[in-house]
């Protein structure tokens, strides 16, 4: 694994944080774009992982675009604008694939400014917890630009059209107060709180059998596009898949004796 992504493991959790501060945590960088697919394909594949958080190194989560990437048209900014479609495909989209497809739920310790692809990065995740110091800025606008990597399709979802119209058209950046208030973050704390906080709600989630919690977030996410008579249907091939499985034996178990359930992912 590059050092410009770490990746640490804790039992059933994994911390990821973006390690480019001088950057301010910019995603536009190839290296660290490869790192963060790399570790989404690493977290699904690993059974044992129940839960990830991301989060970002130094004063910032994510600047989104480096700017001197955009004035020297290099990295994704590059060629003409076939060849720039082209780098968004091959860049920052298929680190927004990645992420939107890994099957562990994913919080978003949001220590600073996240603006730009660094904003967008956080609605990738499932659950954002900020820092007093967090803010959230859709400033594609500002420097010339639309959202490239889904903001559009993902912003609206989490704080309401209007909200997500009034982000993108003027660029201005929203504090973390502003930010709970609108639901885009479920709860704010001082800076050094932050990872404690996120790692405690993602020991909580670990608790729980792996393979539902994987099942349980695809149907959120199914839950987004699919009518719901479809996902009363995929919904009951999930439970009845579940009902075979030896954690939920378990989990009954568990919870009629009384005690602390042990869950294998079988």
């Amino acid at each position: 694994m590059t050092e410009k992504l770490l990746m640490d493991q804790t039992g059933h959790v994994v911390t990821l944080t973006l390690n480019m501060p001088e950057t301010r945590n910019a995603l536009t960088d190839v290296d660290l774009c490869d790192a963060i697919v790399d570790a989404m394909r690493s977290i699904t594949r690993d059974a044992s992982v129940r839960c990830a958080i991301i989060t970002g190194a130094g004063k910032a989560f994510s600047s989104g675009g480096n700017l001197k990437h955009m004035k020297e048209k290099s990295s994704i900014f590059g060629g003409d604008a076939i060849d720039a479609k082209d780098g968004y495909r091959a860049g920052i989209q298929r680190v927004a694939r990645a992420v939107w497809d890994c099957e562990v739920p994913l919080i978003a310790a949001v220590n600073g400014p996240a603006y730009g692809a660094g904003c967008d990065m956080t609605c990738l995740c499932d659950i954002r917890i900020a820092s007093t110091r967090a803010t959230f800025a859709e400033n594609f606008v500002r420097v010339g630009l639309i959202s490239g990597d889904g903001g559009a399709w993902l912003l609206p979802r989490q704080v309401g059209l209007p909200r997500a119209a009034e982000m993108t058209f003027t660029g201005e950046p929203v504090d973390a107060a502003t930010a709970l208030a609108w639901g885009l973050a479920s709860k704010v704390v001082e800076p050094e709180d932050l990872l404690s906080e996120a790692s405690s709600l993602a020991d909580r989630i670990a608790q729980n059998p792996p393979r539902q919690l994987r099942m349980a977030k695809r149907l959120l996410r199914e839950g987004l596009n699919t009518r719901f008579d479809g996902l009363l249907e995929l919904a009951a091939a999930y439970q009845g898949a579940c009902h075979q499985t030896e954690d939920h034996t378990e989990a009954v178990d568990a919870l009629l004796e009384k005690r602390s359930a042990v869950f294998t992912g079988r």
